[in-house]
C-alpha cells in the first residue's frame, strides 16, 4: 500500500494539521504501508490562469507550468499510489487556499469538452482517472468546537468525490485542535482525557487504511468525537445558554491547559 498525504497547512509540519496527519501515517507506517508527505507550504506552485492552453492540439493536457513548478511531481506521484490523504486547515470556512490552488491545477488532467455522466448520475466532463479518481481520505482540521465551522469542507470533499468518481476511504474531521497543545505528550489528561483516545483512534485509522483500504466506522467516530469531558456535549453545544457558559469557562480551561 502506498500512501501520499497532501498537507495543505501554511504551518506545515509544524501546525496540528500536519500533527494529526503525523499520527495517521505513523499508523499507517507499522502496518507496512510505503508514506508519503507533500507539504504545499514548501512546494513551488503557480495559479491556474483558466487559460484553456492546456485544451489546444498543441498543448493537450498540459500546463503552461509544467515545467516551471512542482505540480507535475506531485500529480505523478498521486498517480502512482493507492490513496491520497488531502490534509488542510479550515481557513475562513473554507480549505486552505493552498489546498484550493493546488485542486485547481487538477483541471488541465481532465478534457473538459469531453461530457459524460457519472457514476453518481451528475453530469460533468472527462477526468483523468489515475489523478482524480484516486481513492482518498480528507483530513479537517480546526480550532472551533461549533459543528457548523468545518461543514463547507466536510461538503467540498462530499462534492468531489461524486463528481470524480473518487471513492472516500473515510472521513477525520477533529475541532477542537488546539486544546490538544503538543501531540506527543499528554500533558493534561485530567483537563481533557479524551485526548489519548482520539490519537490512539487517529494510528488506528492509518493502520486500516495501510490493511483494508478504508477507516472503519467505529474508529472514524473515536477519531472525531469530542473532547470536552461533558456527557452529551455533542448536543449541548447546539443550545445557546450552554454555549454563554462555555465561553465563560474557557479563558480559566485554556490556562489550566497552559500551565497558566
Amino acid at each position: 500500500m502506498k500512501i501520499l498525504a497532501i498537507n495543505g497547512s501554511y504551518r506545515g509540519n509544524r501546525g496540528q494539521t500536519g500533527g494529526f496527519l503525523k499520527l495517521l501515517l505513523s499508523g499507517a507506517e507499522i502496518a507496512g504501508a510505503e508514506c508519503e508527505e507533500v507539504v504545499l507550504a514548501k512546494t513551488t506552485m503557480q495559479h491556474c490562469l483558466g487559460c484553456d492552453t492546456c485544451h489546444t492540439p498543441d498543448h493537450y493536457l498540459s500546463c503552461v507550468y509544467a515545467q516551471k513548478d512542482g505540480v507535475e511531481e506531485i500529480f505523478k506521484k498521486i498517480t502512482e499510489a493507492d490513496l491520497v490523504i488531502y490534509a488542510t486547515p479550515v481557513y475562513v470556512f473554507g480549505i486552505s487556499s493552498l489546498m484550493k490552488t493546488f485542486l485547481d491545477r487538477y483541471y488541465c488532467t481532465s478534457d473538459v469538452n469531453q461530457l459524460r455522466v457519472t457514476r453518481s448520475g451528475l453530469f460533468f466532463h472527462h477526468v483523468n482517472e489515475t489523478i482524480c479518481s484516486k481513492p482518498f481520505v480528507p483530513l479537517i482540521c480546526c480550532d472551533n468546537l461549533d459543528a457548523q465551522m468545518p461543514v463547507n469542507v466536510r461538503d467540498y470533499f462530499r462534492t468531489y468525490a461524486r463528481f470524480m468518481d473518487a471513492q472516500m476511504a473515510g472521513e477525520l474531521i477533529r475541532n477542537g485542535a488546539r486544546l490538544f497543545g503538543d501531540l506527543n505528550s499528554y500533558e493534561h489528561p485530567e483537563i481533557f482525557p479524551r485526548i489519548p483516545a482520539v490519537i490512539n483512534a487517529y494510528q488506528q485509522a492509518g493502520f486500516e487504511l495501510a490493511t483494508q483500504g478504508f477507516i472503519s466506522k467505529k474508529t472514524q467516530r473515536a477519531a472525531n468525537q469530542e473532547i470536552i469531558p461533558v456527557p452529551g456535549f455533542h448536543f449541548l453545544k447546539r443550545l445557546a445558554p450552554f454555549k454563554q457558559v462555555m465561553v465563560f469557562q474557557a479563558k480559566d480551561i485554556l490556562s489550566k491547559a497552559r500551565g497558566e
